[in-house]
């Protein structure tokens, strides 16, 4: 159990399956560089924290901008949208409410759903802490593309909380030493935001100490 003066930015698992030196340079060093995919996205999320927003339709209540956190996990963030499907048999009570209702996290996304897992392991901490929270069992939940302007339901499945539950300890653990991994560059290295800091084109440059090595050899 962690003490809420530890927690983690729930966000920042999507940083840190992305890429661990991204995440170490935002979450660790304090570094941000936005461009148009980041202010694009934080318009989307902007528009989809309103707090103020409850709405009810039919059996389904959909609350934004929803506080949420683990002990267990040591993270705490906000849900994009959380829907409350009422469901006297299989739902769990909720006394506000004053029913048993299903639920499941909407997170927004800009762009369009992507093979990688990091948006659906960012989707799978919610889960975990809503399950916390609520005391109960979810199954599902959403990621919203921006792109083809619908939404993708995801199975939060046993091999989705593995790869989860086994990235939560590591953050901590790198966030506790302050370390940031080292460049390794990849394709997505062109699209990240961070390229002008984190300088992955230097990964095969010459060290300084290769260098004076090499010009004190050429010298002799």
């Amino acid at each position: 159990m962690y003490n809420e003066d530890d927690f983690l930015q729930l966000s920042g698992i999507q940083h840190f399956a992305f890429c661990r030196r991204q995440w170490a340079l935002i979450h660790i060093e304090g570094q941000w560089e936005e461009n148009f995919r980041t202010a694009d996205g934080r318009l989307m999320h902007e528009n989809a924290h309103n707090a103020e927003f409850y709405e009810k339709r039919r059996d389904v209540i959909t609350v934004r901008g929803m506080k949420i956190m683990s002990h267990e996990f040591g993270i705490s963030g906000e849900c994009d949208v959380v829907e409350f499907t009422r469901d006297e048999k299989n739902g769990v009570y909720i006394p506000k409410l004053e029913g048993k209702f299903r639920i499941a996290p909407v997170e927004y996304k800009r762009g369009k759903s992507k093979l990688d897992d990091c948006d659906r392991i960012q989707l799978c901490a919610q889960v975990l802490c809503l399950e916390e929270m609520m005391c109960c069992d979810i199954g599902e939940g959403y990621i919203f593309y921006g792109e083809p302007h619908r939404r993708e339901q995801i199975i939060v499945d046993d091999n989705l909380r593995n790869l989860t539950t086994k990235m939560l300890p590591e953050m901590h653990k790198l966030y506790e030493c302050g370390y940031t991994p080292k460049v390794k560059r990849t394709k997505s290295c062109n699209a990240c935001s961070l390229k002008n800091i984190c300088l992955p084109s230097l990964e095969k440059a010459q060290s300084a100490s290769e260098y004076l090595k090499s010009a004190l050899e050429d010298g002799t």
